[in-house]
């Protein structure tokens, strides 16, 4: 930790040589070209030219011959510009009065803004509306939607403090709807709304009796009523409702554990607005971790995985992706996972931009184990579609839950392939009090060394950008909190004495970065890859610094081998992408997924 704590003064990227590379020439032709399409669902082939006049140029031309060599169809490619796009279109949208509702009131105890009396009641006749069928020109209130902002309504009232609790206005209307929405709304949203009766003093009789219909939902009850109550749960609880419930069925088959989705919203928000303990986190960053059955182990000396915010980012450059393939080239390999699109955000995922770019985004978890064990590439991406489908079947619910459910944090810490040698994990946060519970994750994990970085827009990406004088309170952005381990056995097997705990800032100006306002790309998955690709090709700039930055750092703080100087890290970092060869490793990486079945 010495070199990061007293860095050299002197180090200057800007004073570096630059090195003239002839790195496309050792590129096989197939991995010069990957086939996109245009808004339209053309086809269309990007072709990347050698170097001429000192730079990378793509040039973009209609060929459908292209398709036909990978035995494509038109369909069967999707590559829009911007991360918006990628929602999927069988989601059913979530009426928006209702989520806007949401949003206020099914958060923490000091975050939650009450309603106002012109709101509530506007939110409460929407309700009532739907539930009676009378509700035009708007989507109608899912059951997700119910579940969730009645659970909001009742833990804000039995658990919160009082600038939190309801509104007078939210009273009011409250005195005004309840009578008429207990006979227009089912019974498990009743006995959300009150489970014990009393709450709304109206003598409401189906909460104190609601069991729920089958042995799988009377469980999710028992275990609701706790929760709605302010309560928390041990862990094997959690897990044996996780796992009773999930996967969900398809949206035409119903929930297929035969549970009701107002109740599993309102536990998956509860939880959360509850602030989660130990045991509850454990729980559900394990339940599923024998899904697939066991992890593969694949045979690297070093493997550290990312935990990227599964939601992606909307408004600046997403620098991981490239970070990997700079990592890759000096053994350090990389696991990424996510998925295509993931609300609140929906933000741009390294899944949206590897499809557009044309790599294989459904690799199972043996086929990643491959390309990280592949020198050629030393980097892998997994869908949480193919890694845990029962995960990944709560897509649609947790755009209706609006909030990010306890899953939001645990996913980020998770072993989808497993290694021979050391392993890491490093995790995005945004909101202070969650870096401890990650770190705990980790050393659960038994990782060596583990790492949380509050990066722009809670993403990992950490800055140049200097640190604006109003900036919010809390951990700053470049914030980095973390362990490892220092001897040879895990983490989890470490006796305490041997594993090293580290907190700092980094600030890139202590390591001869000039300040720069951070690429902003605005949802656009075509402009995230400008940016990156430019980078890759040695272009210097703000994407540039970032991409060496973040190596950098991660492997000094990782306790990378030959990284114990971060100086000397971030100059081999350089050398990775000015050599051609992290770029490399990215079109290796595209054309080894494709061939893949």
């Amino acid at each position: 930790m010495k070199a990061l704590l007293n860095p050299e003064p002197s180090f200057s990227i800007s004073s570096l040589q630059i090195k003239r590379s002839t790195y496309s020439d050792a590129l096989p032709p197939s991995c010069l070209r990957f086939p996109l399409t245009n808004f339209n669902g053309r086809s269309w082939r990007r072709k990347l030219l050698r170097p001429h006049g000192g730079g990378l140029k793509m040039k973009a031309v209609l060929d459908s011959a292209m398709m036909e060599q990978f035995g494509l169809k038109e369909s069967d490619i999707k590559n829009p510009a911007l991360s918006s796009t990628y929602r999927r279109s069988e989601i059913p949208k979530a009426n928006p009065t209702v989520l806007d509702a949401q949003a206020r009131v099914c958060t923490g105890p000091t975050q939650t803004r009450p309603l106002s009396e012109e709101q509530a009641f506007k939110v409460f006749d929407t309700i009532l509306r739907s539930a009676r069928g009378e509700l035009k020109g708007e989507e109608p209130v899912s059951k997700a939607q119910l579940g969730a902002f009645f659970a909001g309504m009742t833990i804000r009232a039995n658990a919160f403090p009082e600038e939190t609790q309801w509104s007078e206005g939210e009273k009011r209307a409250m005195d005004v709807f309840w009578p008429l929405l207990v006979r227009a709304l089912p019974p498990d949203v009743l006995f959300i709304a009150d489970p014990e009766g009393s709450l709304l003093g109206t003598g409401n009789s189906v909460g104190p009796s609601f069991v729920g219909n089958e042995a799988k939902e009377m469980r999710l009850v028992g275990a609701l009523r706790e929760v709605l109550a302010g309560g928390h749960l041990g862990y094997e609880e959690v897990k044996g409702v996780l796992r009773d419930v999930l996967p969900l069925g398809s949206e035409d088959e119903g929930l297929a554990s035969g549970v009701s989705e107002s109740l599993l919203s309102a536990f998956l928000i509860g939880q959360r607005m509850n602030r989660e303990t130990d045991r509850e986190l454990k729980a559900y960053c394990l339940a599923f971790d024998d899904e697939l059955g066991g992890a593969p182990v694949a045979d690297v000396k070093s493997l550290t995985h990312y935990g990227e915010p599964y939601d992606g980012n909307t408004r600046f450059f997403r620098s991981t992706l490239f970070v990997a393939t700079v990592r890759a080239c000096y053994g350090e390999s990389s696991l990424l996972h996510g998925v295509e699109w993931m609300p609140p955000k929906g933000g741009v995922t390294e899944e949206q931009m590897l499809k557009f770019m044309g790599a294989n985004t459904s690799l199972s978890v043996h086929q990643a184990k491959e390309l990280i064990e592949d020198e050629k590439a030393g980097f892998a991406y997994l869908s949480l579609r193919e890694a845990r489908p029962s995960l990944y079947s709560l897509m649609g619910m947790r755009e209706h839950i609006k909030k990010r459910p306890p899953l939001a944090t645990t996913e980020k810490v998770q072993q989808f392939v497993r290694a021979t040698g050391k392993e890491s994990i490093v995790a995005g946060f945004y909101h202070e009090g969650y870096e401890e519970p990650l770190l705990m994750l980790m050393r659960r994990r038994g990782v060596h060394s583990g790492l949380v970085v509050k990066g722009e827009e809670g993403a990992l990406s950490m800055t140049t950008r200097v640190r604006a004088a109003t900036a919010s309170k809390g951990f700053p952005v470049n914030y980095c909190s973390g362990f490892r381990s220092l001897s040879s056995e895990t983490a989890l097997e470490a006796d305490g004495v041997s594993r090293q705990s580290f907190n700092l800032e980094v600030d890139a100006r202590n390591y001869g970065f000039e300040p720069t306002e951070t690429p902003r790309t605005d949802r656009s998955v075509s402009k995230n890859i400008e940016l990156g690709l430019a980078a890759l090709r040695g272009e210097k700039g703000a994407a540039y610094d970032r991409i060496v930055l973040n190596a950098g750092i991660v492997d000094h703080l990782l306790g990378g081998e030959g990284a114990e100087d971060v100086i000397v890290a971030m100059e081999r970092a350089k050398e990775a992408i000015d050599s051609g060869k992290a770029l490399k490793k990215l079109l290796n990486y595209i054309e080894i997924s494709r061939k893949m079945k």
